[in-house]
């Protein structure tokens, strides 16, 4: 008896040895640090997400419907508990996956570990105008530009959790320009934490700046069928967007108050009013002229070589039924008009909106959103004549084309303008609006009294109504007609009907 008894627990002792070597014991114990580790970090974000869901919930319920093309938005979860520590008992049996729904996420990703949401939105316009020059009318990058059909913006975009710390975005988009040719980019990609603590947020990759209200924001959520014209005009036909890093704190206060600045490239078409490529081309000469002087290549070399952007936002609630936010933005960075100078841009916004407790579906509500510019331009002093001679001699070349030599004095150039435009959801699914804008130099410089007038500071102003009609939450349907006044050319008259179709869930847009 006893020695089957010795011979039972030597059996299982070696069974045990085989099943639990020591090895396995040490990768155990490491997945269970491993564990504890992230558990503390969980708990960590948790705390602090849920102080910025409840600073931010107010305005999200105050400003709902949604933004033209965007998904609505849906209140916040509850944060989640803690992950429990491991245990041998049974795990629970998994949660029934509820069935997709249109307004669900497009996951081309699954698993409980990892996912990417996919969305497709499109937005065409047709209509016509009495302008000859209508892609300089139609300024912005993505308004419609050419008589028939535009493709305004075809815009995919990948969103999702990277992993407890990260979320990513990118926003691949298309569209035709003025001669119809199709041009299609990368608009933006980016990742952003979720975990810093005091509500600090960095956000780094390629991205729309965040200056005022509308540069931030997608050509669908926009509540006219084009930009703004100062906002064209200073920020550039494509917006300004460059590579950086973005550093935000929301702050501690009983309402939303938020600081942001970032830092990023001050070259390239996407900083038009910097280091971009704004101005005339002179095609057949091969130069390129912004306010009459042709460009300056600089190299970046120092800090002093970046865009900031410097910006403060802040909300209150005035009352249960009326919302008002207020922000200030500002850009510097150096321009390629000479080797030192430089470019200021400042901009005030405020956002008022007004829908009763007892409104259904959004509506009906009435919103008011103004933006005021101001650019300071340092533009260098500039002179076709290398020698000095007062004669253009057949080694210099004939930059404006005209065998005139030009001799500029250095000066800043200052222009300013804004829009102002209000949004009225009369009944549920229609929405009148009305938009006025005005940009304007503040003097005209001295190259334009020596040389003629710039249409690319000429002062303009545009009147435009449109309604819109929303057949459900992914499509819409809107009429504008604009009126159009532009010094020396005068006035004309366009109409424009819009079309926007939304696949997915698209991703949340700030209020």
């Amino acid at each position: 008896m006893k020695l089957r008894t010795i011979l039972s627990v030597s059996s299982a002792l070696c069974l045990g040895a085989v099943a639990l070597p020591a090895q396995e014991t040490d990768q155990l114990q490491q997945l269970q640090r491993q564990l504890r580790q992230l558990q503390e970090t969980f708990e960590k974000t948790i705390q602090q997400q849920r102080q910025q869901i409840e600073a931010l919930q107010k305005q999200i319920d105050a400003l709902q419907p949604r933004a033209p093309g965007a998904a609505p938005a849906a209140t916040p979860p509850a944060p989640p508990t803690a992950v429990p520590a491991a245990s041998s008992t049974p795990a629970a049996p998994p949660v029934p996956k509820p069935p997709w729904s249109p307004a669900a996420p497009i996951q081309v990703l699954g698993g409980q570990r990892a996912y990417l949401n996919l969305s497709f939105d499109a937005l065409f316009a047709a209509g016509g105008s009495t302008a000859d020059d209508l892609d300089q009318l139609q300024f912005g990058g993505h308004d419609p530009n050419q008589r028939g059909f535009t493709v305004q913006n075809l815009e995919t975009v990948f969103e999702g959790k990277v992993d407890p710390y990260f979320r990513g975005q990118a926003s691949l988009v298309g569209h035709t320009d003025a001669s119809g040719d199709f041009h299609f980019e990368a608009e933006e990609a980016y990742a952003e934490t979720l975990a810093l603590p005091q509500g600090l947020q960095l956000k780094a990759g390629q991205f729309l700046t965040e200056f005022g209200r509308m540069n931030p924001t997608h050509p669908h959520t926009w509540n006219f069928a084009d930009a703004p014209l100062v906002t064209a005009r200073f920020l550039g036909p494509e917006g300004l967007r460059n590579p950086g890093a973005r550093l935000s704190w929301l702050t501690p206060t009983p309402f939303y108050s938020e600081l942001f600045l970032a830092v990023q490239d001050s070259q390239g078409e996407t900083a038009y009013s910097f280091r971009g490529g704004g101005g005339h081309s002179h095609e057949e000469e091969g130069h390129e002229l912004f306010f009459g002087r042709e460009r300056v290549e600089r190299d970046t070399e120092t800090l002093g070589d970046l865009l900031f952007a410097p910006r403060y936002a802040v909300s209150f609630d005035l009352s249960d039924s009326q919302t008002l936010l207020l922000g200030t933005s500002a850009a510097f960075g150096p321009n390629n008009s000479g080797e030192d100078t430089c470019t200021q841009i400042y901009g005030v916004d405020l956002f008022w909106k007004w829908k009763p407790a007892d409104h259904h579906g959004g509506f009906p509500f009435v919103s008011w959103q103004t933006e005021a510019l101001l650019r300071c331009y340092q533009a260098d002093a500039y002179s076709n004549d290398a020698n000095g001679n007062g004669i253009l001699d057949p080694d210099e070349e004939d930059v404006f084309g005209d065998g005139s030599v030009r001799n500029l004095a250095g000066e800043t150039l200052a222009d300013w303008g804004l829009y102002s435009e209000v949004a009225c959801g009369f009944r549920k699914g229609w929405v009148a609006a009305l938009r006025g804008d005005y940009v304007t130099p503040q003097k005209l410089g001295q190259y334009e009294l020596d040389y003629g007038p710039d249409l690319d500071r000429a002062t303009r102003w545009r009147i435009a109504p449109n309604l819109t009609w929303y057949p459900s939450e992914f499509s819409k349907i809107r009429l504008q007609y604009n009126y159009d006044y532009r010094d020396h050319l005068g006035p004309d008259h366009s109409v424009w009907l819009q079309l926007e179709f939304l696949l997915g869930s698209h991703a949340a847009h700030k209020f």
